[in-house]
């Protein structure tokens, strides 16, 4: 769950099927009582009709954490951390980075590096568009060590710079409002 409107579609699936919850976070629910696998089923079913995943399988669920973290440190949280991402993940998730690393990758088929990247540079996207912050201001955001470094990486997985990425955004908005 990375939305509030996920995290709303969770709670009607629950409150439907009478489950008692005592929290519902970025992948997580805690429910109060055992739920036997007859309405397990049923939950499971209703949640993938609405484009949702119920995960009970400890390596996916621990995957499924992995990307709650890097998701929620590079969108939600405009508090850089204090430490590299590698021991941030580590010491959020009590487990060793290495294992968690190659869990990743085996699961997913990319490095958690490359995971946060495409996630950096989505959210460069969305400051570049917004327009309120200048590419200064959206590398210290995002923690890189410099705009040539933000430049480069975004050029690498867009196959556009920045300023020309932000001038795109500008025509499409322009051409939208002449509608």
């Amino acid at each position: 769950m990375v939305s509030l409107r996920c995290k709303l579609m969770v709670k009607q699936e629950l409150e439907r099927l009478g489950l008692h919850y005592t929290r519902i976070d970025l992948g997580m629910i805690e429910i109060l009582e055992d739920i036997d696998e007859e309405k397990k089923l049923l939950l499971k079913s209703n949640l993938s009709s609405s484009g949702l995943e119920l995960l009970d399988d400890k390596k996916n669920i621990l995957i499924d954490k992995i990307k709650n973290v890097i998701i929620e440190m590079v969108h939600y949280t405009d508090e850089v951390p204090k430490v590299n991402f590698s021991d941030y993940i580590s010491e959020k998730l009590s487990y060793d980075y290495t294992y968690l690393s190659n869990l990743f990758s085996e699961v997913k088929g990319i490095t958690i590096q490359h995971f946060i990247i495409k996630h950096k540079i989505e959210r460069a996207k969305e400051l570049i568009l917004y327009d309120e912050l200048n590419l200064t201001e959206i590398s210290c955001k995002l923690n890189y060590s410099s705009v040539a470094h933000l430049s480069n990486q975004f050029k690498k997985v867009t196959g556009q710079s920045p300023s020309f990425y932000k001038k795109i955004g500008k025509k499409r908005k322009k051409n939208l409002e002449n509608l």
